[in-house]
């Protein structure tokens, strides 16, 4: 990445990850001294070849997988071993994943309602107040007293990012959230991440959807063997890549 590009971003940083590694008891090295730095309201792309650690990288960001040394702070929070910190981390930062992972004995509403009577401590009035401002938002309202079984695998991932959206979050991260759907239901789900990009949200998108990183990503990261290769802005990165393994891996995937 070019020097100038790097200290502007710097500046508007929501999350920084600063040198993490990770390795697995089997031995395989998820990451290697990492660091990257997301800004507000930016869309970043995750990209590369099966493996090479994209997903760990998003399940590190709100503590779902320990890091073994450096350092992610995320809106001025260290994310350690500190209980709190990490409860405060995970209530700012939401996440979808390529299962939808919905209650089945529970209705769409109840399954949005729950946390946030849980956890942000809504009365179910104000939960369902929510809920159904989501579930305008997503065309989904008339699904309400649904349950997952009766819904398209497209609408039950719709589900899942008003879910996460519920908590009001201040950044959605996407592990790969249109791979478990039909060719014909990725659409209605990617329309949803785009709206959301349109309106500010910060989000880290883990995908193989490149219209969708041409089209909405700021920034791209290229990862492989728990490093990044390459990254820069959208335009750049798929126009002009720096590096010959870049060059190689778009051509077989935009062919």
């Amino acid at each position: 990445m070019q020097d100038k590009e790097f200290s502007a971003r710097r500046s508007f940083d929501i999350i920084t990850v600063d040198k993490i590694s990770k390795t697995f008891p089997s031995g395989v090295v998820a990451l290697s001294e990492f660091t990257a730095h997301i800004r507000r309201s930016e869309v970043v792309v995750v990209i590369g070849p099966s493996g090479s650690g994209k997903s760990t990288f998003l399940r590190c960001l709100n503590g779902l997988e320990d890091i073994d040394s450096g350092s992610i702070v995320v809106d001025g929070i260290v994310l350690d071993d500190n209980r709190k910190n990490r409860l405060e981390i995970r209530k700012e930062v939401g996440m979808v994943f390529q299962q939808f992972n919905l209650f089945p004995h529970m209705t769409v509403r109840e399954n949005i309602n729950l946390a946030q009577q849980l956890v942000r401590k809504k009365t179910r009035t104000e939960a369902t107040a929510m809920t159904m401002d989501l579930l305008a938002k997503i065309n989904l309202t008339e699904k309400a007293d649904a349950y997952p079984a009766q819904l398209s695998g497209g609408q039950q991932q719709r589900v899942a990012i008003a879910r996460a959206l519920a908590m009001m979050p201040k950044v959605m991260l996407f592990d790969e959230a249109t791979s478990a759907l039909d060719p014909e239901l990725i659409g209605e789900v990617l329309e949803v991440m785009k709206t959301l990009a349109r309106e500010g949200m910060t989000m880290v998108v883990v995908t193989h959807e490149m219209g969708f990183a041409r089209e909405v990503g700021d920034w791209v990261i290229f990862m492989e063997a728990g490093k990044i290769v390459e990254e820069g802005t959208a335009g750049h990165f798929f126009n002009h890549p720096r590096e010959e393994r870049t060059r190689a891996f778009l051509s077989q995937i935009l062919s």
